[in-house]
């Protein structure tokens, strides 16, 4: 079985190529490599095209045989959303529907669409379940939640079979060192923290000390990559057995703090993580942790690789191995 994996050669999608090779499909990459790395692609046939062509998706659809689709392709980040809001719709929203209608042309109906947590906006409770109010906070979110109602129409009106994946926190690296979180500017967590600590860059800034929450910093949900690509396989293998279009959240159900996570990149790297304490940012919740039951029970998958010791170390594995660490010193040892 073939499928096409847009935004394939980014940080997820390529992890996602990755396990779908391991279970026996064949993916097929599309990427425009404007956020993408190319040396990511390793596993079936790279096309570099953007989303936003709808004749060269058709192409792809049609000279490959494509029996499915993995849709990756989006930007996403928080902060630029708000900074550039028609960049987001116009990127995630309009070139997914250019993506759609290739696919309905071509008579390819089934879709695995990476979808996220922000749909839901400031939580109401914690765990979030599947059934939260989605009242997202920021144009990312929103851009992801336009598009899962698009495929509730396609799913309704042209037949489509598509899974929208609820992401929470994504992080760690692949265990075997192929592939691994390099993003510029890079404004994820774990992989600032770990360059705080190899001296590649400077202070990590905690936004918020004054939260709601044991320690006063904020608490996220992290999922190891590897276990995400593997619920990527699970949809698509429910979608392949007949199962109707749906949405799942994908997590651990176990937040940890910003300073617990500290503290786990140090006794991993046994190395001090120099902090600096900020205000808050607008917008961020005290709080975002899954309800990943319905996964479990539907789609048989369960977090095997995800202890937030397991993430930090293969994160940092891969860290040692892309950024050169300055000199140890007995005073910054962890």
């Amino acid at each position: 079985m073939k499928v096409l994996v847009t935004g394939g050669a980014g940080y997820i999608g390529s992890h996602a190529a990755k396990g779908l090779s391991k279970a026996g499909f064949e993916p097929v990459v599309v990427d425009n490599l404007s956020r993408g790395h190319r040396e990511a692609v390793r596993w079936g046939p790279f096309v570099q095209a953007d989303v936003g062509d709808q004749a060269a998706l058709r192409q792809v659809l049609r000279e490959y045989s494509i029996d499915a689709v993995m849709h990756f392709a989006a930007f996403a980040y928080v902060g630029e959303s708000m900074q550039a809001p028609g960049r987001y719709f116009q990127n995630n929203v309009v070139s997914t529907l250019n993506l759609l209608e290739a696919m309905r042309e071509e008579q390819v109906r089934k879709i695995v669409f990476s979808s996220t947590c922000a749909t839901y906006g400031h939580p109401q409770q914690i765990p979030i379940s599947e059934d939260h109010v989605q009242r997202p906070a920021n144009p990312y979110g929103e851009s992801k939640l336009m598009v899962e109602r698009l495929l509730h129409w396609y799913s309704s009106i042209h037949g489509f079979a598509a899974v929208a994946l609820r992401y929470f926190n994504a992080a760690g690296a692949d265990p075997e060192g192929k592939l691994g979180e390099c993003h510029d500017p890079e404004t994820h967590l774990i992989p600032v923290a770990l360059s705080a600590a190899l001296g590649s860059r400077g202070a990590l800034d905690i936004y918020g000390t004054d939260y709601d929450t044991p320690d006063g910093t904020a608490i996220r949900d992290y999922l190891h990559v590897s276990d995400l690509a593997d619920a990527h396989v699970a949809a698509l293998r429910y979608l392949n057995a007949g199962g109707p279009s749906d949405a799942f959240n994908l997590g651990t159900g176990v937040g940890y703090s910003v300073r617990e996570v500290v503290a786990m990149v140090e006794q991993v790297a046994h190395r001090k993580v120099p902090v600096r304490e900020c205000p808050r940012r607008s917008g961020d919740p005290a709080s975002l942790v899954a309800e990943a039951s319905k996964a479990a029970q539907v789609l048989s998958w369960r977090p095997q690789c995800s202890s937030l010791e397991q993430i930090v170390r293969t994160a940092w594995e891969w860290s040692l191995n892309h950024e050169k660490p300055a000199a140890v010193s007995s005073g910054n040892q962890g």
